[in-house]
């Protein structure tokens, strides 16, 4: 189209939108990179700690860690950690036997005053002391003091006194002083026993078939057969009921103390038929019947030391055999503990 004259040209503008944004640099890329190494330096440190032994941790930061002998501190000791490994205290350079040299104090200087004088040294004058017992002791003395020493108190002149000797006289007194108050305690547990029967109206008449006495092996209690009063069925292992009630007693006395307890039974000198069972038999079975009697008591069966039967072999009066008195049964009380070369049977 034409334009009129006297018009003047007509200026256009393009404007396109959107676009590319200007460039912003790379430095962020720098420290996400710095970040991602920590983390895998990090997380892998975990992991060594966690699939490593203590001695190989220890071998790492000894690797890391080398000694500078002539340092005053080894190298990686300073902060914040002090060179010190995280499962144990103390400086890691001194598990792998590394010399140390420290410093240590001065010498002492000893500052002295030269004396330019040209006066001479005055002598000293002497003076006698009197004399210690060193000097005036003579061999006699001597002697004398060495035989007092050696027989000091409660040593036997002769003795020497050595060690061994007062050992031995300590554990000797020691032993007998145990033994007396061993002795004490039986008395004490029998007087019991003979109470407990005593004090009971209906086994009072039997205190006189109940024998109780320390023998070298304990406290020995017997319950003795009298003329029509047995204590157990004639020729057989059965206990009367007044046996029941006097066993009973005796069991709740025993009861209160923890010794071990041998049970020794015995026959008069009366044999059976031919054939039929013997005074052995018989002994062994009223033995086993009064340890029934004691741990139907309360006694422990764990204390019972042994059972035995001697028939008519150890009877109470040899000179009458057929007496009723050795037909008994023996609860021994032994001591505890027992000495060497005590025999547990009755």
């Amino acid at each position: 189209m034409a334009k009129g004259r006297g018009e003047g040209a007509t200026i256009i503008i393009r404007r396109e939108e959107g676009g590319e944004g200007g460039h912003h640099g790379g430095a962020w890329k720098v420290a996400y990179a710095d970040f991602v190494t920590a983390m895998m330096a990090f997380f892998l440190l975990m992991w060594l700690l966690n699939a490593t032994t203590e001695e190989q941790r220890r071998g790492l930061a000894d690797y890391f860690n080398p000694t500078n002998v002539m340092g005053r501190n080894s190298t990686g000791s300073g902060q914040p950690f002090g060179g010190r490994t995280p499962n144990e205290s103390g400086e890691a350079a001194s598990n792998a036997s590394a010399l140390r040299v420290e410093t240590g104090p001065r010498p002492v200087i000893f500052d002295l005053e030269e004396d330019d004088s040209d006066t001479p040294a005055q002598p000293v004058e002497r003076r006698e002391a009197p004399k210690g017992d060193d000097e005036e002791a003579t061999p006699a003395r001597l002697q004398a003091a060495r035989a007092d020493a050696g027989n000091g108190p409660g040593t036997a002149p002769g003795t020497g006194g050595s060690a061994a000797d007062v050992a031995k006289a300590s554990a000797e007194a020691l032993r007998e002083e145990l033994e007396r108050r061993e002795r004490e305690a039986l008395d004490r547990l029998a007087e019991q026993v003979r109470a407990a029967v005593r004090d009971d109206p209906a086994l009072a008449d039997l205190a006189k078939q109940l024998q109780v006495e320390q023998v070298p092996e304990g406290l020995r209690i017997q319950l003795l057969d009298a003329e029509r009063q047995p204590m157990f069925a004639l020729g057989g292992s059965a206990p009367s009921n007044r046996a029941r009630a006097l066993m009973a007693k005796v069991a709740a006395v025993i009861n209160r103390v923890p010794n071990e307890v041998a049970v020794t039974g015995h026959t008069d000198a009366t044999p059976f038929r031919p054939g039929a069972r013997s005074n052995w038999d018989l002994s062994a079975e009223r033995a086993n019947a009064t340890r029934r009697l004691l741990t139907d008591g309360g006694v422990a069966e764990a204390r019972i030391r042994s059972v035995a039967g001697l028939a008519e072999r150890e009877p109470m009066l040899p000179a009458e055999p057929q007496n009723p008195a050795n037909r008994r049964v023996s609860v021994l009380l032994l001591r505890e503990p027992a000495a060497p070369g005590r025999n547990s049977a009755p």
